[in-house]
């Protein structure tokens, strides 16, 4: 699965949101971000970003993300570059200004996760899950776009493992 993180500070919180190729959006293949919780799947509350501001955007043909400019009023600054008009490809490091606000690619992963077996005892032997990055414990497959159950992290970075029985 290919996925991206971003991490950034917004109204006195740190905040991490992974972005997925196949993800549930407003705007279907992408990832909208800016102010307007009508228009954004990702919202960020500080004035100087726009209402509807970047999209980011997984390409097949090149494998790899990138982010598109939504707003020629007030460009974002990709890695130190205005992004007037178009898109520019994002890598591990790549930092988005928006306004104020600083967006960092903290991990891109493209391709398939491999597969790994976990020794039990865990539930429902014989089935795919997915190992929490930080806690470790096992969430059922379709956790994927919610998180762990237990700590509340992303899952995009969890590994895929087959749950085996006693």
């Amino acid at each position: 699965m290919n996925a991206l993180t971003l991490q950034w500070h917004d109204a006195g919180q740190d905040k991490t949101q992974n972005i997925y190729e196949q993800q549930p959006s407003q705007n279907p293949g992408t990832v909208r971000i800016g102010r307007d919780r009508l228009q954004c799947d990702i919202v960020l509350s500080h004035p100087t970003v726009s209402g509807l501001h970047v999209e980011i955007f997984f390409d097949h043909q090149q494998q790899r993300f990138y982010v598109r400019n939504l707003r020629s009023q007030n460009p974002p600054v990709v890695d130190g570059r205005q992004l007037v008009q178009g898109e520019m490809p994002l890598t591990e490091g790549s930092c988005i200004s928006l306004g104020q606000i600083k967006l960092n690619v903290t991990s891109i992963s493209t391709g398939s996760i491999p597969a790994t077996i976990l020794l039990p005892p865990h539930p429902q032997p014989g089935v795919y899950g997915l190992e929490c990055p930080k806690c470790h414990k096992v969430s059922p497959g379709e956790n994927l776009y919610i998180g762990c159950r237990w700590c509340g992290t992303s899952l995009a970075a969890a590994v895929s493992v087959i749950v085996v029985g006693n």
